[in-house]
This record gives C-alpha cells, structure tokens and sequence, in this order.
C-alpha cells in the first residue's frame, strides 16, 4: 500500500501540536498573548519549518499591526527556546529551524463571514421592502 502522507506532512502535523503545547504551557511572554498555531510548513528535508500563527487577542482592527509585530518579534527571539523544547519532546536527528508567520486566513474568514451576513440581512430587508409596496399597490 501506497504512503497517504509523506514524512515532511507527518512530522510538520506533530510539531504544529507540539509547537501549540509549548505556546500554551511554556512562552509567558505577554506580547504572545493567546497565539494559536495554524499550520506548519516544512521544507523537504526537515531542516526549515515556518510556523504560522494566529493572535486570538488581536481581533478587532485598532492597533492589531504593532501587537501582531511585536507577538512574530517576541516569537522569533523564543525560537530557539522553542526548538530546545521540540528537541525534547520529539525525536528527530535535526530539530528544525523555526521562523514565525501570522496567518491571516481566519481574521479573512471572519471578514467574509460578516460581508455574507450583511449581505443576506440586506437581502430580507429589500425584500420585506419590496413585497409591502406590491401589497399596497394592489
């Protein structure tokens, strides 16, 4: 039977759960605040994995851009503490080399979720707008 997953897939799915665990439990940095891991890419040879991460604390649009810098800048300068951590939990001849990404997928999804409710509502509205004045004119 055929491989489902290659090795860089298995092994980038085991360090995004690691590398969540040790966000949660481990980095006290309050620049991190609520980071969740989103997805791990790894490069084919296990050397490089970039780490993309999504601040639950930097929902609304006021003065996300410098917390969001600031939470990849505080990231980055635990990077290697993190992959100390990795290399402790995980047995791998090479612990990889992490750099730190925000994913903006999901404040995307939001947004889009929002324009189709705004949408719809406007929908209804129109329509319950439209269906009075044909009562009205009949």
């Amino acid at each position: 039977m055929a491989q489902e997953f290659s090795r860089a897939q298995r092994v980038s799915q085991e360090l995004q759960k690691e590398i969540a665990i040790i966000l949660q439990r481990e980095i006290k940095d309050p620049r991190v605040g609520m980071a969740t891991v989103s997805s791990v890419k790894l490069s084919r040879d296990l050397v490089y994995a970039k780490v993309f991460v999504t601040f639950l604390n930097t929902l609304t649009q006021d003065d996300d851009q410098k917390k969001i810098k600031d939470g990849i800048k505080a990231l980055q300068d635990a990077s290697g503490y993190i992959r100390t951590l990795l290399g402790k939990a995980m047995r791998l001849r090479v612990v990889p080399t992490l750099t730190f990404d925000y994913d903006k997928s999901q404040i995307e999804g939001v947004r889009i979720a929002n324009l189709v409710t705004n949408v719809i509502k406007n929908d209804v509205k129109r329509r319950n707008i439209t269906d009075k004045n044909n009562e009205e004119t009949s």
